[in-house]
């Protein structure tokens, strides 16, 4: 059955640019200058001043909005869940950044504070995020190594280790804290977009194998230092392979059962979550359990078990950072920065769109930045999100950060009075708990098959930010995959899969002659597409490419005309009795080969596809018109535009009629600007569509047949 479809029919003069600007009056809009851009940015009102509160004090908008007994007692619970979740993980992740476990209570509890203020998100759970907090314990690990004597700073003197280890995470939080807010305040929210999707997920599956690999001494309960730098994760299971035989059984029972437990009722928790109210919190049922235990069997004595400890009771003064490590951790810091704000906007951009409202990146870079630096200043290590603690927030029923403020306020109680409860609360069950949730980030090696069917060259950002960050550290490696995530998208545009289009019959449609087997091609005329802005770095792959379509060079083609021109005159000179030498053809000026021919003088009308005596070869021209389809280029820098026009000129010397389709009027004012036209390039030779240029080349077509039969009937 033959579906019926609509159709529509135009009737319009075909017209060129030109023409259409003949027709159409065009507004000449008048584009600010920088003094207009400052005069504007500083003209304020009222108005424009309770936009700036509204935006620097998101909290403001949503409150005025917050529905107290449809979203209240969802926040309660989701509060309580989420921060039994953080603090488990608090715990843990301080491990991670080589500190005692309480202090990751602090990044549960002071970065919250200032985010539910500044935020804009009303869904993510801030505080220790696993990668941050690996990548802040290489600093503190490298400054205060475990074995040997610190760095040479000093602040570090009459402090233990734990104190400078302490003193240096804060300080590393602190400086990447001012790096997101100095961001933030200059509007560099768009950074962002130079980690793709691909990219993190690269470089968080990196991450995940430091972040297990670093656990293992306390799941197998051996001593071990903290090693960073480049091959740290080569030499670190080096070391526990050495040490295997020294393994602590107890440890490593209680963990395996741990991960097992945890495992098993988190997916359950993933099965059944459409009829669970809320995920069941295994994380600290198991806690709670190994913390009984523990007390009970007196692991720590019995079984030489590590234990957390003492933990701090309530909260020390404020501590200033440290200038010194300012400059010892600043190449750390910033990619530190840049990890902890784009996993954060990442995630909060996906429950943003879940729950339609928007979310500012600037905003959202200076609530972090203040965030960490207001926690920094309590002695809290780096705060992001986690995606698993979010999860929990969003679909135990949270609607605003009212939920992440009684997290927070979960973490300040522990701190201040239960703290005591979690001492004999053994490491390796951190470890265990730490690891099981990494699940998510390692099966992410699952993308590997399909990038690589769908997108090698994602495949490759993937693969090199994956190695490299494993191999070279999180910080390196980082910086390796931006490079090569660039050199992918200089690649693409480097060399676009250019293409010849054709005319799908009975319709003004064009499209690639290698797609469709029923395809119109009017002889002697050529469509060249590129499917990118043409630049400095492209223009010779461009010529190459469309020399290659038309299947000659005309620059070649121009000298050779030129050559047989010579030859012919000289013939003209011999016949007419001339015996003026003329130079010889091996001693011709290269640069007047070049030029249009000249056809003065000559006793007929030259034809170039006609045949000519055997010692004068000149090669044939079978097109007469060449259409660019200039829809898909963006932009035409000055480099680009000098090689176009000598391009284009080599063409138009050899007879080939050239026309431009569908630039873009920046493009088009550009190159009036910059004296792109002249003599041989004209503007007339642009056309605003595909189908008006060639509607006007079978036209121009059918004049010079024509006009050639005239011509022939006159003779």
């Amino acid at each position: 059955m033959v579906t019926l479809r609509k159709q529509y029919a135009v009737v319009r003069p075909v017209y060129s640019e030109d023409r259409l600007a003949e027709d159409h009056e065009k507004v000449n809009r008048l584009r600010k200058t920088i003094p207009d851009h400052l005069r504007e940015y500083l003209n304020w009102d009222l108005k424009r001043a309770k936009n700036a509160a509204l935006s620097l004090l998101p909290v403001i908008g949503w409150m005025k909005i917050y529905r107290v007994r449809e979203w209240l007692l969802g926040d309660v619970v989701s509060g309580i869940s989420t921060g039994l979740v953080a603090i488990m993980q608090g715990l843990a992740f301080s491990l991670m950044a080589s500190l005692p476990p309480s202090y990751g209570l602090y990044t549960a509890f002071f970065p919250m504070l200032i985010y539910f203020f500044l935020g804009t998100s009303r869904h993510i759970s801030v505080g220790a995020f696993p990668v941050l907090s690996l990548m802040v314990g290489a600093v503190v690990t490298r400054l205060v190594p475990e074995v040997g004597p610190p760095a040479n700073i000093t602040s570090f003197e009459g402090l233990t280790q734990d104190q400078q280890r302490v003193l240096v995470a804060s300080s590393v939080t602190f400086l990447m804290g001012i790096f997101q807010l100095g961001m933030g305040v200059l509007q560099v929210g768009f950074i962002v977009v130079y980690l793709s999707d691909t990219l993190v997920s690269g470089f968080t599956t990196a991450a995940a194998v430091h972040i297990l690999v670093s656990q293992l001494k306390f799941v197998l309960g051996l001593t071990i230092p903290g090693i960073s730098g480049p091959l740290s994760v080569i030499y670190t299971l080096e070391k526990v392979f050495v040490q295997i035989t020294s393994t602590n059984i107890c440890d490593l029972v209680m963990s395996i059962v741990i991960m097992v437990v945890v495992f098993i009722v988190k997916e359950l928790n993933d099965k059944y979550k459409a009829k669970l109210p809320v995920p069941i919190p295994i994380e600290v049922v198991m806690t709670v359990i190994a913390c009984g235990v523990s007390y009970g069997f007196n692991f720590k004595t019995n079984y030489d078990v590590d234990v957390v400890g003492k933990m701090v009771s309530g909260y020390e003064s404020p501590v200033a950072p440290d200038m010194e490590i300012f400059k010892e951790s600043a190449v750390e810091a910033f990619p530190v920065a840049i990890v902890g704000f784009a996993v954060a906007f990442s995630v909060a951009k996906v429950y943003a769109i879940k729950h339609d409202y928007t979310i500012d990146g600037n905003q959202e870079l200076i609530a972090f930045g203040v965030s960490n630096i207001f926690g920094a200043s309590f002695r809290s290590f780096a705060a992001s999100t986690a995606l698993s603690r979010t999860a929990v927030q969003e679909s135990s029923g949270g609607k605003t950060q009212i939920a992440g403020l009684l997290s927070a306020m979960m973490a300040m109680i522990v701190t201040v009075a239960l703290g005591f409860l979690l001492e004999p609360l053994p490491t390796s069950v951190l470890g265990a708990l730490v690891i099981v949730n990494l699940k998510g980030m390692l099966m992410q090696c699952r993308e590997i098959p399909y990038l690589w069917r769908r997108d090698k060259p994602d495949c490759v950002v993937w693969v090199a930010t994956f190695v490299g960050a494993t191999l070279l550290g999180l910080d390196l490696g980082l910086a390796v995959g931006i490079g090569v995530n660039l050199l992918t998208v200089v690649f693409r545009t480097q060399f676009p899969r250019c293409s010849v289009l054709a005319n799908i019959p009975g319709t003004d449609l064009y499209k690639d002659r290698k797609d469709y087997t029923h395809i119109s091609e009017p002889k002697g005329v050529l469509i060249f597409r590129i499917p990118s802005p043409i630049f400095f770095a492209n223009i010779d792959f461009f010529r190459e490419k469309l020399v290659e379509a038309i299947g000659f060079n005309p620059l070649r083609v121009l000298r050779k005309r030129n050559k047989a021109l010579r030859k012919i005159k000289k013939l003209l000179q011999k016949k007419e009795g001339d015996v003026t030498e003329t130079t010889d053809e091996s001693g011709m000026d290269v640069e007047a080969l070049d030029q249009p021919s000249d056809l003065s003088g000559l006793p007929f009308r030259m034809d170039w596809r006609a045949g000519f005596p055997g010692n004068i070869s000149v090669p044939r021209v079978n097109l007469h018109s060449l259409i660019l389809d200039f829809s898909a280029v963006s932009f035409l820098d000055i480099s680009a535009m000098k090689g176009l026009k000598t391009a284009l000129k080599e063409l138009i010397r050899v007879d080939v009629d050239v026309y431009i389709v569908s630039c873009d009027a920046c493009i088009l004012e550009k190159l009036h600007s910059c004296a792109f036209f002249d003599e041989e390039i004209l503007s007339s030779m642009f056309f605003p569509t595909l189908h008006d240029a060639m509607l006007h080349v079978q036209d121009q077509k059918k004049d010079k047949s024509r006009g050639s039969a005239l011509t022939e009937s006159k003779l």
